[in-house]
């Protein structure tokens, strides 16, 4: 009887993971998901695509009018063929690769709209399960953090998410 059982418990947790699961792989995909500053005022969804993890926009608010979130573009971007690209949708954070070791997000790249301009970029969670997206020049010490909890969506926020969310294939080009 205590054999079976014992057979039973390893089968069970074999069956749901236990011991067999890759854990940097599943550490590594705790950043996927919507996020919001803890300011609330952007919201973006980080996702796994290939090798690297990305953030693109799907809301924010600059204090005017919701509706013309969606009319935003661009501007300050440097390469003047990319001025007229929507900011909602827009991938800001490509690059990152999870480092086990450090249990961080290393080696990205973050694209500030605001003054367009791109950075290197480093991601943690902390112990609060806050994520710290970090956009440094050659150094981490010569930077800012910027601070984001799991997203609830904000009612004005809902469609527009859903619209500009990485898992809609109706969604903006990234």
């Amino acid at each position: 009887m205590y054999i079976k059982l014992l057979i039973y418990f390893f089968g069970l947790l074999t069956f749901f993971g236990g011991g067999t699961k890759d854990h940097a792989t599943t550490a590594s995909e705790v950043i996927c998901g919507r996020w919001i500053t803890t300011e609330n005022n952007l919201m973006i969804q980080v996702y796994h695509e290939g090798n690297d993890y990305k953030a693109k926009i799907i809301w924010f608010n600059d204090g005017d009018d919701p509706s013309l979130m969606d009319t935003w573009t661009d501007q300050r971007n440097p390469d003047k063929s990319l001025r007229n690209r929507k900011i909602l949708g827009m991938s800001v954070l490509r690059n990152l690769a999870y480092d086990a070791s450090t249990k961080s997000w290393e080696d990205g790249l973050i694209y500030d709209a605001k003054h367009g301009r791109e950075w290197n970029a480093c991601a943690s969670i902390n112990k609060k399960g806050l994520l710290e997206v970090k956009g440094y020049w050659h150094f981490k010490w010569i930077g800012r953090t910027l601070t984001f909890k799991r997203a609830t969506l904000l009612p004005e926020a809902q469609t527009l998410a859903l619209k500009y969310s990485y898992n809609n294939p109706t969604r903006a080009n990234r």
